[in-house]
Parts: C-alpha cells; sequence; structure tokens
C-alpha cells in the first residue's frame, strides 16, 4: 500500500498508517531531550606576555545547552531526525588559549543570552543484509528496533563528522565523559565544520561481520572557522574509515583507521612568513590562501580490560604546512586513558576516568606562531621557546538519580598552545547533566 498516493491525506492520518504498518517491535516516532551545564576556572599560572589568543589566569567561563531530540520513522529502514538546541555562555577566553581546549562543551562562538540552533537535521537509510539480528535501544537520534549485523547505512543531510566517525565509547562525549577537545576526538582530525562542529553532507557504512567500511563527502565552511558553510561542495572534505571489531579473551574492542582531505582556500604557513618579512607585519594567512589540499590520518585503539574497566589510545598525523581549517591547530597527537564504571565501590552509575595527551606541531607553524601568526585557537604573539602541549585530564561522574550526573573534572595544561613560557594551567570544571 502506497500511502502518498490517491487523493491528498491529512498529515495526521498518514502518521496513523505509519505507525500501524510498521513492524510490532519496531518504535514509530520518538522524543528525547537533553540539559548540561558546565563552569570552568583556570587558577594562577606564569604569564610573562599575551596575545589575541592567549589563556588568562584566573579567569573563569560557563556554558550551557538544552537539546530537543524529535525522531520518526519515515519507512521501512529509514528514520528522519530532527535536534532543536537552545545554548548560552562562552568558553575560557571565548574558547582561546591552547590547542587541546578544555571543554567540547564550548565553542568557537557564544553569547550572554540564550540562542536557538538546529545542530541536525538528517535522514539514515538502513539496508539490511543477510546476517543475525541485533536488538537497537531507543536513544537520541537513534529509534528502537532491531538491525542485521551485515548491513549498508546512508546518512544524508545536517550533522557532525564525528557522529559517525572517529568514535569512542570511552572518550566521544563532553556531555557524559571526558572535556577536552583532544581527548574526546582526535586533534588531527581537522573535520569539516562550521564554527558549532556541524556541517551539510552524507556518508555511507558499510557492516560486515567483524569489519566496517565507511566514506563521507561534506561541505568545509566558507573561510576557516566560519559560522557560514562553503554551498555545493565547492570547498569540501571526504572522509575514509576503517574499523575492525574483535573479542580478546572475552573482553569486545576496536581499531579505526580514519583519513580526511580537505579541498579549499588555505594558506601556507611558511609563504605568510615569508610575505610579512617582505611586506612588515601583521603576519597574514588570508593574503596567501590559495585552493589546496590538508591531508590527515589517525589510529584509534578501544578495549574493554574488564566487565567494568576500559582503556583507549589515540594517534594521529596531519600536514603541517598548511593552516588548520576547521578543529584545532594540532598536526600530531597521542592520546591514552582508562575509564571505570563504580560497580566495585558499589556505585555502578558512577564513572571514573584519566586522559593523557602529548600534542605538538610542525617547525613551519611554530615559526608562524613565532612570527606573530594566529591558528585557530592559539598564538601568543610570539613562541621564543616552543614545546609539546602535555595535558592530563581526570573526572568523576556521579549518579544523582538514572536520568542526571553530577561530575567534577580537573585538567592539567602544560606548555599551553605549546609555549614553555606560560604555564602550567590547572583548569577545574563541574558538570551537570541530564537526559532523558
Amino acid at each position: 500500500m502506497d500511502i502518498l498516493s490517491g487523493p491528498p491525506r491529512p498529515i495526521a492520518l498518514i502518521l496513523l498508517t505509519l505507525a500501524a504498518t510498521a513492524a510490532a517491535d519496531e518504535q514509530v516516532f520518538a522524543v528525547h531531550g537533553q540539559f548540561t551545564y558546565v563552569e570552568q576556572d583556570t587558577g594562577g599560572f606564569n604569564a610573562p606576555y599575551r596575545g589575541a589568543n592567549s589563556l588568562t589566569p584566573n579567569s573563569g567561563a560557563q556554558t550551557a545547552d538544552a537539546s530537543l531530540y524529535l525522531g520518526a520513522r519515515l519507512w521501512p529502514g529509514a528514520e528522519g531526525w530532527l535536534n532543536g538546541e537552545l545554548d548560552q555562555g562562552f568558553g575560557l577566553d571565548d574558547t582561546l588559549g591552547a590547542a587541546g581546549f578544555p571543554s567540547g562543551e564550548a565553542y568557537k562562538i557564544g553569547k550572554n543570552q540564550p540562542y536557538l540552533r538546529l545542530p541536525r537535521a538528517f535522514i539514515r537509510q538502513t539496508f539490511d543484509l543477510p546476517g543475525d539480528r541485533q536488538p537497537l535501544d531507543a536513544e537520541a537520534n537513534q529509534l528502537h528496533g532491531s538491525r542485521s549485523e551485515n548491513r549498508v547505512v546512508v546518512t544524508v543531510g545536517k550533522f557532525s563528522v564525528v557522529d559517525i566517525f572517529d568514535g569512542n565509547q570511552y572518550a566521544h562525549d563532553a556531555r557524559a565523559d571526558f572535556l577536552n577537545w583532544t581527548v574526546i576526538d582526535t586533534g588531527t582530525f581537522d573535520y569539516a565544520a562550521d564554527a558549532w562542529g556541524y556541517t551539510l553532507g552524507a556518508a555511507i557504512e558499510w557492516y560486515t561481520h567483524d569489519w566496517v567500511f565507511r566514506g563521507g563527502l561534506f561541505d568545509l565552511s566558507d573561510v576557516p572557522n566560519s559560522v557560514h558553510l562553503e554551498p555545493g561542495f565547492h570547498e569540501f572534505q571526504t572522509d575514509v574509515e576503517l574499523e575492525h571489531r574483535h573479542d580478546w579473551a572475552g573482553r569486545t574492542g576496536r581499531v579505526l583507521l580514519t583519513a580526511f582531505d580537505s579541498r579549499g582556500r588555505m594558506g601556507l604557513l611558511d609563504a605568510a612568513v615569508a610575505a610579512a618579512q617582505v611586506a612588515g607585519p601583521p603576519v597574514d594567512i588570508a593574503a596567501v590562501r590559495r585552493y589546496r589540499s590538508r591531508a590527515g590520518v589517525s589510529l584509534s585503539l578501544e578495549q574493554q580490560l574488564a566487565p567494568d574497566l576500559g582503556a583507549f589510545v589515540r594517534a594521529g598525523k596531519a600536514a603541517g604546512n598548511v593552516e588548520t581549517y576547521e578543529f584545532t591547530d594540532v598536526d600530531r597527537t597521542l592520546a591514552a586513558g582508562l575509564s571505570a564504571q563504580g560497580a566495585r565501590w558499589h556505585r555502578p552509575g558512577d564513572t571514573v576516568a584519566l586522559a593523557v595527551v602529548n600534542n605538538q606541531i610542525s617547525a613551519a607553524r611554530q615559526a608562524y606562531l613565532n612570527a606573530g601568526g594566529l591558528g585557530l585557537l592559539i598564538g601568543d604573539g610570539q613562541l621564543p621557546h616552543p614545546g609539546p602541549e602535555r595535558i592530563v585530564e581526570s573526572y568523576y561522574s556521579a549518579a544523582l538519580m538514572s536520568f542526571a550526573h553530577l561530575s567534577f573534572d580537573y585538567q592539567w595544561i602544560g606548555h599551553p598552545a605549546y609555549n614553555r613560557d606560560r604555564g602550567p594551567v590547572s583548569v577545574i570544571a563541574v558538570r551537570l547533566h541530564a537526559q532523558f
């Protein structure tokens, strides 16, 4: 029966017909929501000089967001989702001062008053292939039902690249686990996004037994770090990912190999420095932008060590003589961490976790920053003594109720913005998160 053919029908009647014809074990409509509040403060630290993108000692900031997730089963195998969001607040120093920025809940822009956004509006089509059925729990952006272990999934619309790529069950959600940008995502993954972290595009995933192959095509922003996307894939990014899932001694895990290639108007760092030496300061990366590529690759491992304990490792590298376009200023990264559930101390809803990160930049980026250049998040006006940006983060998330958690987070950042003259910085945070 084609419910869309014949004479016009009221929308309500069409939806009721869809509900009646859906499989008994499949959810037809869904409404979910969440609220997250984060407050962060830096302690005092050595800061003999500062630039336009420097972190400030003894400063504080807060962010708050509330989201509504609306989902519907459009036709067999297809889900449509709309996410509305109300945001308010700023990151520390307007989300500047460290490549491994300490709050994934802080965007590159902010406002004192709440404002509305539509971060996601997408359709996901699943084509089941022969294989065992897997149950699906109802959650935000996922309807209750089932799927085949072997399948092809196509996602089209507006969403975040890291909704699909670079996933990690222990470190990937600033609302529930770690906060630092280069812990929840691979620091070198300069994924296509607007200033809030979302883009327009399409992704395809092929699940076949223990393997998953992913590919995607996405719009870049019109200029680096912009609130506007470049429409029609005139500036674009391609992403590919290979995933292998395994079981070692009864413990599950997976390995991801992820690569990206961005094609857009980007500047070469050494060309910007050379131009400034001829024309005089300031260093202007926009003046040397030409249509070119920036590519990168990363490797990620997550492994269950015990029923209530997991570990993860991420490593990545990206081109070091091209300006970073969307995410953050990292050319090489290595991150590792542990996450434990609270069953051992009779708090099964609690989580305690620890991560360490080592972020580095190329010699070309060091010279660019030392000449006064500005990156997406960093730029102290000079960089006479560069060093790796080292980060340690630990958090404890306490379950207040089944749907609400209160977290306490501590981060230590050595050589913030790769500058040995500044820091180390201590950042403390409290986070309240509730969802339904």
